[in-house]
């Protein structure tokens, strides 16, 4: 089946982009739900905080050592074998979370969930690419991207639910690990049926420059995606321990306070993504937001009061996402379609790293903080944004020109 970008690229965004928003979906639930899970298995597995950090963090182990060896498959095997291999693999790892039973085995299937769904983020940049028009970059990445925070939004008060609504006999934490791993089992069906497998008529053939990992810029985009994901899996894994810090209790009710940063993180990505392309500027639309997303954190830690928490961490979810909304526009522009696969990778590795390091970091520093408190873990992911931002700001400085490409970002 072939597509045409014609028309200001609207049939890759409808067509192609929003579909992959389902799987994006499925792939950061089955991530981040164990978040959800903590509030009683932590408790049923005696793990403790910094273990809780470990497991939550590990499974970037495997994502990171997934992601070459998937975008290869996916270019050897086409799109639509290779979404339903890689969904089919974390789906089934999803499922078998309910059943572990000590932190070794919580730890292994973490890692082996990692590696299914390591190169699904590169991948879709990568074949999206094939697709879409320079102008609709930011647009047609932002799209699956949209599914974290969608994910969290719907998956906190469904996960909140599911842990209180759990049949006889088994766990809240079991049930809600069990259900949701449903539905990606089945978009790994849809997927053989749905993709084409390849390119649109006339794109090039699938080649991979490497010469690109020799590039300064490539790292230094590698860096900043580092922070900024490194601040949002900061903020993912304890933000519902956070919220009960805050005075909230009951799973469910917990669930659905923590679906507002999010929805303000959908709302700031969409709106920045959009801006970003009208008016085709893309250092300061990563600036200005990771700026903002730095001194919310900072309020959200200072503040003992409900309301003013949660708008402050309001405020850090608009930051977060409009950054990241806007982020993956600058190397499309800049790389080469045949350094894109191979850049895409490098840079989603080092966010990766940012999920393996921020978690149990995050843990750490709440064990070392005096009563337990959010100061030191806010300070840790204020630090990694605000740097994040300074480096944005050096790099439109300098304005590099190219990594190959020709076109200004």
């Amino acid at each position: 089946m072939a597509l045409s970008s014609a028309g200001g690229g609207q049939p890759v965004p409808w067509r192609l982009a929003a579909p992959t928003v389902a799987f994006m979906l499925a792939s950061s639930l089955d991530r981040v739900n164990v978040s959800f899970a903590a509030l009683q298995m932590n408790r049923a597995l005696g793990l403790t905080p910094h273990q809780f950090g470990i497991g939550a963090g590990i499974l970037f182990v495997g994502f990171l050592a997934g992601q070459y060896p998937s975008l290869l498959l996916l270019q050897r095997i086409g799109m639509n074998r290779w979404l339903t291999l890689c969904a089919g693999l974390w789906g089934g790892c999803a499922l078998s979370m309910a059943f572990v039973r000590t932190p070794g085995e919580f730890y292994a299937l973490r890692m082996v969930l990692g590696a299914a769904e390591g190169g699904l983020a590169p991948g879709i940049v990568w074949y999206l690419s094939r697709f879409a028009p320079s102008r609709g970059f930011a647009r047609t990445f932002m799209l699956p991207m949209l599914a974290v925070p969608l994910s969290i939004i719907i998956g906190g008060p469904l996960s909140g639910w599911l842990m209180e609504a759990a049949p006889g006999g088994i766990s809240g934490w079991q049930w809600m690990f069990v259900v949701e791993a449903i539905p990606t089992l089945m978009l790994a069906v849809g997927a053989w049926f749905y993709f084409p497998a390849g390119g649109p008529p006339g794109s090039p053939p699938n080649r991979n420059d490497w010469t690109i990992l020799a590039q300064p810029l490539l790292w230094a985009a590698a860096v900043l995606w580092f922070c900024l994901l490194a601040g949002a899996y900061g903020i993912m894994f304890w933000l519902p321990q956070m919220i009960a810090r805050f005075g909230t209790s009951g799973a469910l009710r917990i669930g659905w306070v923590n679906s507002a940063p999010w929805a303000a993180a959908m709302i700031g990505m969409y709106a920045n993504a959009v801006h970003s392309d009208r008016s085709g500027e893309r250092y300061w639309h990563v600036i200005l937001p990771s700026a903002v997303a730095a001194a919310a954190i900072l309020c959200a830690a200072g503040t003992d009061r409900g309301t003013t928490g949660l708008l402050a961490l309001c405020a850090l979810g608009a930051g977060l996402g409009a950054a990241q909304g806007a982020f993956w526009a600058l190397p499309a522009s800049l790389f080469k379609s045949e350094s894109l696969g191979v850049g895409a990778t490098a840079i989603n590795i080092a966010g990766s790293a940012g999920g393996l390091v921020m978690p149990p970091a995050m843990g750490y520093a709440v064990e070392l903080s005096a009563a337990k408190s959010t100061l030191g873990p806010a300070i840790l992911i204020f630090a990694v944004l605000a740097f994040g931002a300074v480096l944005t700001l050096s790099l439109r400085i300098r304005r590099p020109g190219t990594a190959g490409a020709g076109r200004p970002a």
